[in-house]
């Protein structure tokens, strides 16, 4: 059971990294620090859009317009935390 905690817990936790990956990239090409037109920066960029997208449309579906803001990594990141907490710590009983 153990084994089960450690990777849905890894799991969760590699997704939030890959979430925070993804709103820097997104900050850094809007302030014109890296350019999209280098292949690597465009594939990285490419990988974690995919990667992210498919869980934040939905967020930000639901969400009204902030004129420009999108919290919506904000609130799946919260979300992801509350589903580990509850999940990996107290319905499994791990650690």
């Amino acid at each position: 059971m153990s084994a089960l905690c450690w990777l849905i817990d890894t799991a969760i936790g590699l997704y939030i990294w890959l979430l925070i990956a993804s709103v820097i990239l997104t900050w850094l090409v809007a302030f014109n620090v890296v350019n999209t037109g280098n292949r690597i920066v465009y594939q990285i960029g490419e990988f974690l859009h995919r990667i992210t997208e498919p869980a934040l449309r939905p967020i930000r579906n639901m969400l009204p317009s902030m004129g420009g803001i999108d919290i919506s990594p904000m609130i799946l990141i919260l979300g992801l935390v509350f589903v580990q907490k509850l999940v990996v710590h107290d319905l499994l009983g791990c650690w």
